[in-house]
């Protein structure tokens, strides 16, 4: 690479571990763009005062980074735009990771088809550009839906091939709370058999995943922006059949995948999985072609109207909005799907219980999904059924499932906003976090 040049990389588990680490090493950039999201390596390079990193999503790096003082900027897109994006920014080099040739000559994506498989075609067959693929017998050989969309590049067009040895970062699940077993018990309620499922990243979904696959009911699909721990225990369990989707049957559906090292592990030469960009499996239209399709995502919080806060914390970027939109919207396509938004009733700031369900937010907060789109809301204590409700009975229905302390002052709100007026009726307003 130049000391002045452009490079786009995956998110997450489709970066080069070795590739980025070395590129860190340098000392000589005098301009370097990357475009990416959501890092998963390990590397000095977005230390160098001349190196800017633009993301598309926010995770535990960039936030460092950026509390650092390192020289990072965050794109407010979806994932669905990633693609798009790249295009337009057309990085003269392309890196990612993948598994290493088979017999054939084709590399495996393994981990990540997401928004930056077309740009891996269009920089292979560009001169002027350079495709950069890191491979590695860690990362699984996971496949496409052939022969449209093979989820592999052929050996003979890669400009760099590099022999390594790295893996992709486990993402162990953390222990559910006895919380996030009452919020689970609630959620997998509106979980019918034959149900074809979405479950973001977190605890909870998890929670949700392990509770499903002990139940009575099964026969699911899936078709999931991520590939996750708790989709692979359905699959363990023998609740999986994908018969019933409509969208992609017989095989469940992502666009990457991320987890523990079981997770990984598991994900080699299984058939059962299929991996296609992000702008196929994230497509509203292609969610509510299934069949009872169940998505089921979190949330930072929510006010009286129904506007979701997911992404940020006081208006400062904490992670990224992702396929949450696509989510929530595609079900609400159907009368028979669902979407549903599980989260703790409330958080703890220093030695404050606060809400998360709220009566309105502060001048300043981002709203991530707007309230027309919120379906079913899922706390510990219950779950409320926004869609089609006026707000003062959305107020009433999130005020029975948030902390008992907090339900006057939401119900107060809803009254407030009887008749179309502000919940805040010119009082203070009130922040979630």
């Amino acid at each position: 690479m130049l000391p002045a040049d452009t490079l786009g990389i995956p998110l997450a588990t489709g970066q080069p571990p070795n590739f980025m680490a070395a590129l860190g090493e340098r000392d000589d950039w005098s301009d370097l763009k990357v475009y990416g999201a959501l890092l998963g390596v390990g590397t000095e390079l977005f230390n160098h005062s001349n190196v800017h990193y633009l993301s598309g999503f926010f995770g535990p790096f960039e936030r460092a980074l950026r509390d650092a003082g390192a020289n990072i900027s965050f794109a407010a897109a979806d994932f669905r735009r990633f693609a798009p994006l790249l295009e337009e920014q057309s990085p003269r080099v392309m890196a990612t990771a993948a598994a290493p040739p088979d017999s054939d000559g084709w590399c495996s994506l393994s981990l990540h088809a997401g928004g930056t498989s077309g740009e891996l075609i269009r920089a292979a067959a560009d001169p002027q550009r350079l495709l950069v693929v890191e491979t590695s017998p860690n990362y699984p050989r996971t496949f496409g839906v052939p022969p449209e969309h093979m989820h592999a590049l052929k050996v003979d067009e890669i400009d760099i091939l590099i022999e390594g040895d790295g893996s992709p970062l486990p993402l162990p699940d953390v222990e559910p709370t006895e919380t996030d077993l009452e919020i689970a018990k609630h959620a997998a309620e509106f979980v019918p058999d034959g149900a074809t499922l979405q479950t973001g990243i977190g605890t909870i979904p998890s929670a949700i995943a392990a509770e499903l696959a002990k139940g009575d009911r099964g026969d699911f699909g899936v078709h999931s922006e991520m590939f996750t721990n708790g989709l692979m225990v359905l699959h363990e369990a023998g609740k999986v059949s994908n018969a019933h989707k409509g969208c992609y049957d017989g095989v469940s559906v992502a666009t990457f995948a991320a987890g523990s090292a079981e997770l990984y592990s598991w994900l080699d030469r299984n058939h059962d999985v299929a991996f296609l960009p992000v702008e196929l499996v994230n497509s509203t239209d292609a969610i509510a072609r299934n069949q009872k399709m169940i998505t089921i995502n979190g949330a930072l919080a929510i006010d009286v109207h129904g506007q979701v806060v997911a992404d940020t914390i006081n208006g400062t970027q904490f992670s990224g909005i992702g396929g949450h939109e696509d989510f929530i919207a595609g079900p609400a396509l159907e009368v028979e799907d669902r979407s549903l938004l599980c989260f703790r009733a409330t958080f703890e700031k220093g030695d404050e219980v606060r809400s998360r369900i709220v009566p309105w937010f502060e001048a300043g907060a981002v709203i991530t999904t707007p309230r027309h789109q919120v379906d079913v809301v899922v706390t510990e204590f219950g779950a409320a059924e926004l869609q089609g409700k006026t707000v003062h009975q959305r107020a009433l229905a999130l005020a029975a499932i948030a902390h008992p302390d907090f339900r006057e002052e939401l119900v107060e709100a809803g009254e407030r906003a009887t008749g179309g007026r502000a919940p805040q009726d010119g009082a203070r307003g009130t922040s979630a976090e």
